[in-house]
């Protein structure tokens, strides 16, 4: 299965697209494979739909919506969808709780709502993680006090090991990979997204960095919630470039 993944938001934005895309604190991403299309996240207004028309994607043509968490830097975008018809929303049932009434709303109105706290496989080799298991000692798995047990991610079995794509990591990356591999019974081939690493916590940093050594993880993107210090960790280890608004990643 080939993978396309368009990054129509995310907190930078790329060279190659700054003359047509614009960037905001938040992240949301296309995923194109050869059977389904996929919208990851919305970012926090409109600006993802305005990158799309830049980048000539249709919109419409999405097969899923899939939310990584209830945070407002990935959903309240949703609030100036204009799909033509309802499209299915997959995300934690703890996102309904923790939005705001107005999201509840229009996400019970406008979406076929498939809310899930156990893995789902929503497409042929694709799944959805639901709630993800926190088994490394050195992450936390939470967000100032919130245990975040809707933070979530998508998987892509692939003939080369699974593709991890994630919002922003609040259930600890290595977390969210290792369920991956659990769900999938296949190795990592590629992790793609916010990792939520930063200087503050570097001893979390050097173990998820020792964690992605030894699984040997042959393409990694940290985006978004991964400070400037950590992405420089990074690229010394794996020479990770950091993607952004605009940039594709073909798996």
């Amino acid at each position: 299965m080939e993978t396309k993944i368009t990054i129509l938001c995310e907190n930078d934005t790329s060279k190659r697209a700054a003359r047509f895309c614009r960037s905001e604190w938040g992240f949301s991403a296309f995923v194109e494979t050869n059977q389904v299309k996929i919208l990851f996240d919305t970012g926090h207004t409109s600006l993802y739909k305005q990158n799309a028309n830049a980048l000539d994607i249709d919109l419409n043509q999405t097969d899923f919506v899939v939310l990584s968490h209830h945070h407002w830097d990935h959903t309240s975008g949703m609030l100036s969808h204009e799909f033509k018809e309802k499209k299915k929303l997959i995300l934690h049932p703890h996102i309904l709780e923790k939005v705001s009434e107005e999201k509840a709303h229009l996400f019970n109105r406008d979406f076929e709502l498939i809310a899930s706290e156990t893995s789902l496989e929503f497409a042929p080799g694709i799944f959805y993680l639901g709630q993800i298991p926190r088994v490394m000692s050195f992450e936390k798995g939470e967000h100032k006090g919130d245990s975040m047990l809707d933070d979530s991610a998508i998987a892509i079995k692939t003939a080369k090991g699974v593709i991890v794509l994630t919002g922003c990591s609040h259930a600890g990356i290595c977390n969210i990979c290792e369920y991956a591999k659990e769900v999938t019974d296949q190795d990592l081939y590629a992790v793609v997204g916010g990792f939520h690493l930063t200087q503050k916590i570097q001893a979390t940093v050097r173990k998820t960095i020792e964690y992605f050594k030894a699984e040997n993880v042959e393409h990694i993107y940290p985006m978004h919630c991964v400070d400037f210090p950590t992405l420089v960790r990074f690229y010394d280890e794996f020479k990770t470039i950091k993607y952004a608004t605009g940039d594709v990643i073909n798996l």
